[in-house]
């Protein structure tokens, strides 16, 4: 008899398994280092805060602060170690038992299965189709049964980098009997977001992150966005303190500086439309429209070629070819202007 839950055996640990290169637009982070640009507000934060106490005022203040950013009441807030911390909490909050299961759309979010298996929730998917569109009636017939307590939505998604429409989107919070989470990791590089429905969908989630748009992917920050009573359930599944103190801190700098990063998610909304534009006057490149900081591209057969040399380049960037319907698909993040110059260089380099 083992000592862990059977089913565990069959899982693989979540792995990110990217190249590790001087110039990394592999795995969507931000070329802005807040700290240096923040370094004597941080340091002066972080003395108001005892490290040896579990309490601490900047908690309440971070709240106020966060809520005034999202343009929610405070009770409509919680927060957490990235938004992965949000998925884990919201995954084992809705699974009532070995047949429960949620529905999400595929490609999409590769970690809504690894979080969804760690916690025991099933998962079934709807495959887009090839223009990254899906059918309404088609994912709610597969949420239909009882037993799934959860439907997820990336808006925008990740990896294709296209938006969904807000009418379907609007029509599945409608009809769908249980919790829909919507995924807005990426709303500040597209403008759009359900915060408004709120009020009106008590069934509605929304999970966003510090790590893209704020460009703080080390620091681990997530927050979530619905009614206060989904709020008060989600308490009951999250460990006390699990949010430290220093981070705490960093947030509320970084919320009150928020204009350097709203001034920054314009800079990469302008590079990924110069990339997008030199991109698609490359012959044997296909780009995708994109919502997101990064772009969705394929060069059909020399896909994995192109793959190789760029690593070989010391630029990392990530295949994304395990779905079929992205065969032979890459993704590039947005980075400085001076990496993303050196990418288009190289790719021009290897399609002439």
């Amino acid at each position: 008899m083992g000592f862990f839950r059977s089913d565990l055996e069959d899982f693989k640990p979540v792995n990110i398994t990217v190249p590790r290169k001087k110039i990394m637009l592999c795995l969507n982070e931000g070329a802005l280092d807040p700290f240096p640009i923040l370094q004597e507000e941080i340091l002066r934060k972080m003395k108001q805060i005892h490290l040896n106490r579990y309490f601490n005022p900047v908690s309440a203040e971070l709240r106020a602060k966060l809520a005034d950013y999202a343009q929610v009441p405070a009770d409509c807030l919680a927060l957490g170690n990235g938004a992965d911390e949000m998925l884990y909490y919201v995954f084992t909050a809705v699974r009532e038992d070995s047949s429960t299961f949620a529905i999400s759309l595929s490609p999409s979010y590769f970690d809504y299965k690894s979080y969804c298996q760690a916690v025991g929730l099933g998962i079934r998917f709807l495959h887009l189709d090839k223009n990254f569109d899906f059918q309404v009636e088609d994912f709610l017939k597969l949420g239909s049964s009882p037993d799934c307590k959860l439907a997820i939505l990336c808006n925008p998604n990740n990896p294709t980098g296209n938006l969904f429409s807000s009418e379907k989107i609007r029509e599945i919070l409608t009809s769908f009997p249980g919790l829909v989470l919507l995924d807005e990791t990426y709303y500040e590089f597209s403008g759009v977001t359900f915060k408004d429905y709120l009020d009106e969908f008590e069934n509605l989630l929304i999970v966003r992150s510090f790590s893209k748009s704020f460009s703080a992917a080390g620091l681990r920050f997530g927050y979530l966005l619905s009614h206060p009573r989904n709020i008060a359930e989600l308490e009951k599944v999250m460990t006390a303190f699990h949010l430290n103190i220093m981070t705490q801190a960093i947030v509320t700098v970084m919320i009150d500086n928020r204009r350097i990063f709203a001034e920054y998610v314009q800079q990469v909304i302008t590079e990924r439309n110069r990339m997008y534009h030199r991109l698609a006057l490359l012959p044997d490149v296909k780009v995708f429209d994109s919502a997101t900081n990064f772009l969705l591209f394929t060069l059909g057969d020399k896909s994995r070629a192109f793959f190789n040399f760029i690593t070989d380049c010391d630029i990392a960037i990530r295949p994304v070819w395990q779905h079929p319907l992205l065969s032979d698909c890459l993704r590039v993040s947005v980075g400085s202007p001076d990496q993303n110059d050196l990418f288009l260089q190289r790719i021009e380099e290897f399609t002439s």
